[in-house]
């Protein structure tokens, strides 16, 4: 006999009623996830007194207790709200840990946080053309530098954009549910993001060689 397993709608409408099994793996597929996103956004400060495994535990059971509510709204698509919660959390530790209430901007419109310095390692890794990259030329430190400064001179959400896609490696209509835009809008931000990287490496270098 052959067995279906249920779509991720027919979990979430079993886990509103009550039904347990659905509520645990509806949110236990995700967890892996999630706790890579919290690990991608820490804060290195946070890291040290905080592991993102309890910020993704705390995520699941407010999760588990909104659901209900959710199923009858369906404000977003299931990951992109769960993360919401999670990013809600990993906001709160960050304040909670490094004493502070103070919100950039940027925070409050895209959620961008400071990247470890080995997310930002990972991001120039997979964005970095050959023909561009510093990496066989400087060492780790510099690279981090110079992408770093190319994130700080594009928009907040073009940077957004590629952390999501190339860290995170969430799926574009997952991008554009989270950040409220188009999916082609996405995709102009994501083209736009990249060039800019590239040119801002490409620029530094010239200036280095002359």
């Amino acid at each position: 006999m052959i067995s279906f397993e249920p779509s991720e709608d027919q979990l979430i409408e079993h886990a509103a009623a009550g039904d347990a099994s659905a509520v645990k793996t509806l949110l236990e597929q995700h967890r892996e996830r999630l706790t890579h996103m919290i690990a991608v956004r820490m804060d290195p400060r946070v890291v040290q007194r905080l592991d993102a495994s309890d910020v993704v535990q705390d995520s699941l059971l407010e999760a588990h207790e909104k659901l209900a509510e959710y199923a009858e709204t369906r404000p977003l698509p299931f990951y992109p709200w769960l993360r919401q919660i999670a990013w809600q959390r990993l906001m709160h530790a960050h304040e909670r840990h490094i004493h502070t209430k103070q919100r950039s901007v940027v925070r409050e419109q895209t959620g961008m946080m400071m990247l470890s310095d080995d997310s930002v390692q990972g991001l120039a890794e997979r964005l970095v053309d050959d023909g561009t990259s510093p990496s066989g030329k400087v060492v780790r430190e510099e690279l981090q530098r110079r992408v770093r400064g190319a994130l700080a001179d594009m928009s907040p959400r073009d940077g957004e954009v590629l952390v999501m896609r190339y860290l995170e490696h969430m799926s574009t209509s997952e991008i554009a549910a989270t950040l409220q835009i188009s999916e082609n809008a996405v995709r102009m931000r994501q083209l736009r993001a990249l060039q800019k990287l590239r040119e801002s490496l490409s620029d530094e270098d010239k200036k280095n060689q002359t």
